[in-house]
Order: C-alpha cells, then structure tokens, then sequence
C-alpha cells in the first residue's frame, strides 16, 4: 500500500476514475493530494477593435485568478466526498504546463505514485491534443499508475463480447 498519491485531475470524468484507484491504493491513514493545473495563456487574445482592448487587458489579468479559485473550488468538492469516507485529502492548485507541474510537484511533495487517467485518444486526435500522461511517463521519478479512459475501456469490452460470440 501507498502512504502518499498524487492525482491530477482536469474537470472531466475520465480523469476523476484516477481516484477511484487511488482510493484503494492508498494505506490507511495515507494521503491522496488532488492537483489542478490550471494553463493560461502567456499573451491576452486581443480584438481587432481598439474598445474593447481595455476591457481585455483587464479581463486577462484576473483571468489567472479566477481560473484558479474555480479550480479550487472543483477540488474541494471531490476532496469532500474522500473526506466523508475517510480518506486525508490536501488539494493543490498551480499555474503552468500540465505535465511538467505534475512531474515537478509529485517530486516536490515527495510522492510514492501518481495516479492519473488517460483520455483514450489514439491516431491524430493524440498528435493534436498531445499526451499529459505520456509527457508525466517519460519524466516523473516515481511510480505513475495509468488509468484507462472510458474509451478505451469501451473498445475493448465490445472485443471481449466479439470474442465471445464467436467462441
């Protein structure tokens, strides 16, 4: 068992299975940390027309911080519901590329694992999006437990049951 397990999350439902499985691979009296990375763009999107600029430029400046209370607020929700069970929860909330906070936080906090789901995306729709969990792979320094996304999960269930129908 686990003392200590990091689990990224991004606001969807693939990535909260992560904490399913960290649930039970967490000791008793471990820990689970629950990381929201939140990426904002380093320039503003500006309009083609001067009046709204200012509006903009102000927008963008709380953008940041407004992201991030959202995050929190996300993370505090799941955190209540392993509380409830039990579980000790810390919540972490950081600004940057995701994969390169994952990886630098999960050695910071000196982690045992991280725990983190995939989305399921193969062929060009993962050369578009890219690959948090290949990039949090190939460069964290602990363990790294990879949940399959729901799609993938899907695909394979409805090859068991061809594969069953035809046996």
């Amino acid at each position: 068992m686990l003392k200590h397990i990091l689990v990224p999350l991004d606001g969807s439902e693939l990535a909260e299975e992560a904490v399913e499985y960290a649930k039970g691979a967490v000791c008793s009296g471990g820990k689970i940390t629950l990381l929201t990375v939140v990426d904002v763009p380093d320039l503003p999107v500006y309009y083609y027309y001067p009046a709204p600029l200012v509006a903009q430029e102000k927008d963008y400046a709380n953008l940041s911080h407004d992201l991030a209370d959202q995050a929190q607020e996300y993370l505090s929700r799941i955190a209540k519901k392993l509380q409830d069970e039990g579980l000790t929860v810390d919540l972490d909330v950081q600004i940057g590329d995701a994969a390169t906070v994952i990886t630098d936080r999960a050695h910071e906090l000196g982690v045992d694992a991280i725990c983190i789901s995939t989305h399921g995306r193969s062929g060009i729709e993962r050369w578009l999006f890219g690959s948090v969990t290949n990039k949090v792979l190939s460069s964290a320094t602990c363990p790294v437990l990879v949940v399959p996304g729901k799609k993938m999960l899907e695909k394979r269930k409805a090859a068991q049951s061809k594969e069953q129908e035809q046996v």
